[in-house]
């Protein structure tokens, strides 16, 4: 009998253990409201809040690093993370090398911000950061691209005279603009570019996208996303 009960021990350990799946979620922390490093050094955001809840409602161990931008989806093909939870926008040509989940993030607008209503973003030198879909579209506008590793040095440029403008997500942009007394304007019109924002996935990571998609659907119909767009966006974001 104690052998039986020592061996039905042993097989329920064995099964929790088996069950309680770890998620290794990668960010670039400098790229707020969605990602970005607080005063206690840890990933926060609206990225953040929402990747805690996804892993709720998943039933997921999830844990958090963070990678620079440019060899973001190289690592997680390598394997050092399993998703990317970072403000990337669901594209046809990212999607023929990674997996996404459904959106988290609406389609959202790619604006210039430059230190001049006049500046020429036709044929200037436009900022943008490097391995981004404005960087691929200031590269085919006929101005002169500018990349940048961080979206911080791109407005940078902009700011010491680098740059006429930044190409950028245009919520990325915003409070730039807002905090700047009128030193930084938009300029041109809004682009449209991306399906929303997603998290990307290893191809085969087909059983996870699964419990992501499931997560982000319940999150959509009751409301939260929206809840957290809004904490997060100062009531400025899109939402669903």
């Amino acid at each position: 009998m104690k052998k039986l009960v020592l061996a039905t021990v042993v097989l329920a350990m064995t099964a929790g253990f088996a069950s309680a799946q770890v998620v290794r979620l990668a960010t670039e922390g400098a790229y707020p409201p969605f990602n970005f490093i607080n005063d206690k050094g840890e990933v926060a955001g609206f990225e953040r809040e929402l990747g805690d809840e996804i892993c709720k409602r998943a039933a997921l161990e999830c844990t958090w690093t963070t990678n620079e931008w440019d060899s973001i989806i190289p690592n997680l093909q390598s394997g050092n993370y399993d998703a990317i939870i970072a403000g990337m926008s669901i594209t046809d040509e990212r999607s023929k090398v990674i997996a996404f989940s459904d959106n988290y993030y609406p389609p959202t607008a790619s604006a210039y911000l430059a230190a001049s209503a006049d500046a020429d973003i036709k044929t200037g030198v436009v900022a943008a950061q490097v391995s981004t879909i404005q960087a691929a579209y200031v590269a085919e506008s006929g101005a002169t691209l500018l990349e940048f590793p961080t979206p911080d040095e791109t407005v940078a440029a902009v700011r010491n005279g680098e740059a006429v403008a930044v190409f950028a997500d245009k919520d990325y942009l915003r409070p730039f603009a807002d905090e700047s007394n009128g030193a930084l304007v938009f300029v041109g019109e809004d682009v449209a570019m991306g399906s929303g924002i997603g998290i990307g996935l290893r191809q085969s990571d087909t059983e996870l996208k699964a419990k992501f998609d499931a997560a982000i659907k319940s999150m959509k119909a009751d409301g939260s996303i929206n809840a957290l767009i809004d904490k997060n966006f100062g009531g400025k974001g899109l939402k669903f």
